[in-house]
């Protein structure tokens, strides 16, 4: 398995915490995202993901091309590998896991990734200050969504579902550091950093940090 990953991408952060908590072992295939005007743009990786976003996943057993999208990736790791289970088994709760992913996912990650900030500042000439100032915004307003759902849900315990990891636990901590690379102001969010708190104690998320990857800087 291969695992083309930028070792600051969220969403590549999200699939190296998935292939750990299924105990799956993975070649990392570095894409710096800054350097040479970004890698991701250069034929080679479009060859491998058209669109020049990370991550992409090559699972070279199965014989089949790459697979794009987080949510993709990890869904069919759920399917392809079963155990541990990253969603329940309950429609209705898959569907409130998925949706505490897809709220990190479609509506905080967008505003705030490399090439939206790239755009702020290189084309439309706001300053660096303006620029975080954009990006702890839609990431505070986004994560508040998230704190109060995780807040009054009697589904969630010690992780964002009940009391083992899940897709919205791989989601969330990506996002969390983030936010705090960005200095956002979290503190009302007491269940969020406590979610993440528990996830960071575990060996799966450790090693899936950032500053514990090959092309770490």
């Amino acid at each position: 398995m291969k695992l083309y990953s930028y070792f600051r991408s969220s969403a590549s952060y999200r699939v190296r915490i998935a292939l750990n908590l299924k105990g799956l072992p993975y070649e990392t295939v570095p894409v710096h995202l800054v350097k040479n005007g970004g890698e991701q743009l250069g034929d080679a990786f479009r060859a491998v993901h058209p669109d020049g976003l990370v991550p992409a996943f090559v699972d070279e057993a199965a014989g089949h091309g790459a697979i794009t999208q987080s949510l993709a990736i990890i869904e069919y790791l759920d399917e392809t590998h079963p155990q541990p289970p990253l969603l329940p088994q309950s429609p209705a709760d898959r569907a409130f896991v998925r949706s505490l992913a897809l709220s990190i996912a479609c509506e905080i990650h967008p505003l705030n990734n490399l090439r939206v900030l790239r755009y702020l500042t290189q084309q439309l000439k706001v300053s660096e200050d303006e620029k975080n100032a954009w990006y702890r915004h839609w990431v505070v307003k986004g994560l508040s969504a998230v704190e109060t759902t995780l807040a009054r849900d009697p589904r969630v315990g010690r992780f964002c579902y009940g009391d083992a990891p899940s897709l919205a636990d791989c989601f969330l901590v990506p996002q969390v550091f983030n936010a705090q690379r960005f200095s956002c102001d979290l503190s009302d969010m007491p269940t969020i950093l406590r979610i993440n708190e528990a996830c960071l104690a575990l060996d799966a998320f450790d090693k899936a940090s950032p500053a514990k990857q090959p092309d770490a800087e």
